[in-house]
């Protein structure tokens, strides 16, 4: 059924005589004689005698009945392979009509078919009104008050890019950042306080929360110490620990955020993969429901699939008989919502027969309604990966269609289905069409990122973070954090352990890790480097820029880099407002970096060396 049954419909409306028994899907609109027949005379007893019908196939020369067990065997054996001749009127199975309903929770209530109507003739109403008009899509800023985060929250707003704010305190923040930034009042240290709904619509991260290091015998009120940067006084940590906001704080941050943003592999909704599987509740979903006599199933074949792995299985026997022509099978609405914002399109892992399937995509826990669709074609006995890209998903409502339908809304899948039919869309027919035995492996559906992919979370940390612990380094000439690791509550170390749990995650990533930080203009020239070697100076302005250019760039995408100014500590840096530095291309930084530099490589090689 082609969202519920369009196909029959379609089929049923270019016929002067109708076999459907009835039709109570026509609540939308659709008006059926057979719809008022149901009524007078489905509810005769000879009717609910279920009598067996007329010869239904003829297999081989030998008549063949719907409810023969030898026939309904084929759908579980998949022996048959005879040529299959279909008469043009047969008997209809109201029980697997009432089985196909009632496994999908049954018809519309007369309540529910009220409500839809009165909904129809209001118009919408404010609530869905102010959901059409929600932005999605927000770069969430983390340590939005920081030194570096309430610059990247500045530039993001001079670029008109929609940003939430991720702060502990919510009256600092207004103070700060303006009345009219949204935020998300939390703290990365206590998981209770992150609740993966918060950031719903949150597409991208900046995360320029740290530990908050300053003097012992405190600051000036208008922190200049701060300003000059750790070398210049006597350092420890102020507030929660290092391993609470860096590695704590990091994994807590990424499972709050991790389905929002994606991940670079996909979200798996049905199959198997690796180690993996997600099984969705599959009833068939065929013509009958229109009166015809196609009947397909759904099951999972544990060997089945590709190197004997299990895999699911569409099959069945199609016929045109009654006017039918389409088996689908079809999932439960599911639980909840699945939420597929943060990829492009879906995959199909299939092994083709050289026909052309329908997947269509539900966006409504309702029977009968409008489902997002896209055909695809398949090759002969080949396992093949096919990409749906959701701008490609048609609006299609009982085969036509639907011009004015709302854009398809990856936040709230809530059902699949697959369909083999003589009927594509709008009165065009299905050229690969043949009735008959029909056999589609599918082994996996999963959302995926389109590429190039580019990265989903950009995390600030620090120069230095494998130095510590580093064989035959000069210490006199590193940083203060690096000689003073220990004595900060190993911040180094937590903040390497925070950049493997994001190099792990899955999620698309760019670390970059500043030299020494200062209140200094932006504008100087940069050296880019990878390997943890390098020290000196960068400005919290540069950096803040170097994390919105890094979201856009496929380059950055899972690389962990260092950067600093050409400027030596000795010399301040200046801009002249009547004639500023020209506005970099980072991307020409971004394309000398490579995959896999993260300066641990020479504490694994000293380790085997040991």
């Amino acid at each position: 059924m082609e969202n519920c049954l369009s196909t029959a419909i379609s089929s049923s409306s270019s016929s002067s005589s109708s076999s459907s028994p009835f039709s109570i899907f026509s609540i939308q609109g659709a008006s059926s004689n057979v719809g008022r027949n149901f009524t007078k005379s489905c509810m005769h007893t000879q009717l609910l005698s279920c009598q067996l019908p007329k010869p239904f196939l003829q297999l081989n020369g030998r008549p063949k009945y719907l409810l023969n067990q030898r026939r309904l065997a084929y759908l579980y054996s998949g022996t048959y392979k005879g040529p299959i001749i279909s008469a043009q009127n047969q008997g209809w199975d109201l029980g697997r009509f009432l089985k196909t309903l009632y496994f999908f929770n049954g018809p519309p209530s007369p309540d529910k078919i009220v409500k839809f109507i009165i909904e129809k003739l209001s118009g919408p109403s404010p609530e869905e009104s102010e959901k059409k008009m929600e932005t999605t899509g927000y770069v969430l800023v983390v340590g939005a008050t920081g030194g570096v985060g309430r610059r990247v929250v500045d530039n993001l707003r001079k670029k008109r890019l929609p940003v939430k704010a991720l702060v502990r305190n919510e009256e600092k923040a207004r103070k700060m950042l303006g009345p009219d930034i949204e935020l998300i009042v939390g703290d990365i240290t206590k998981a209770s306080t992150l609740p993966s709904e918060y950031f719903k619509g949150v597409r991208k991260v900046i995360n320029a929360a740290s530990v908050i290091i300053g003097p012992k015998e405190g600051d000036t009120p208008d922190r200049a110490k701060y300003s000059q940067g750790v070398k210049f006084f006597e350092p420890e940590v102020k507030g929660d620990s290092p391993e609470m906001v860096e590695y704590i704080g990091m994994k807590n941050l990424i499972n709050a955020v991790r389905e929002s943003v994606g991940l670079q592999t996909g979200k798996l909704l049905f199959g198997f993969e690796d180690q993996i599987s997600k099984e969705l509740d599959w009833g068939a979903l065929d013509d009958v429901v229109m009166g015809g006599v196609s009947e397909g199933t759904f099951q999972i074949d544990r060997t089945g699939g590709e190197n004997g792995k299990p895999t699911g299985l569409f099959k069945g026997i199609v016929s045109t008989a009654n006017n039918g022509g389409f088996s689908s099978t079809r999932t439960k609405n599911f639980s909840s919502p699945a939420d597929l914002s943060a990829y492009d399109g879906l995959e199909l892992r299939l092994k083709g027969d050289g026909r052309r399937y329908k997947l269509i995509v539900r966006t409504s826990t309702d029977w009968d309604t409008v489902g997002y669709t896209a055909s695809f074609d398949t090759v002969v006995g080949q396992w093949q990966s096919i990409r749906l890209p959701f701008s490609t998903l048609r609006p299609i409502f009982r085969a036509r269609t639907v011009s004015d339908a709302q854009p398809f809304d990856p936040s709230n899948v809530v059902s699949f289905q697959l369909m083999f039919s003589k009927f594509e869309y709008d009165g065009k027919l299905n050229p690969t069409f043949v009735e008959g035995p029909f056999e589609l492996p599918l082994s996996s559906i999963k959302a995926y990122m389109k590429d190039p992919i580019t990265p989903r979370f950009v995390h600030v940390s620090s120069a230095g973070v494998t130095r510590p612990d580093r064989p035959g380094i000069d210490l006199t000439k590193q940083p203060p954090a690096v000689r003073l690791n220990k004595e900060l509550g190993f911040v180094l170390t937590f903040k390497l352990k925070g950049e493997d749990l994001l190099r792990e995650s899955g999620i698309p990533y760019a670390i970059v890790r500043p030299c020494a930080l200062t209140e200094e203009p932006a504008g100087a020239d940069l050296v880019f480097d990878q390997g943890d070697n390098i020290t000196g100076k960068i400005s919290r302005e540069e950096i803040a820029l170097i994390c919105i250019a890094a979201l856009e760039s496929p380059y950055a995408c899972d690389k962990t880099f260092e950067v600093k100014s050409v400027v030596p500590f000795s010399e301040p840096f200046t801009v002249d407002p009547e004639n500023p530095p020209p506005e970099k291309d980072y991307n020409i930084y971004f394309q000398t970096l490579k995959d896999g530099i993260t300066g641990k490589e020479s504490l694994e090689q000293s380790a085997v060396a040991v």
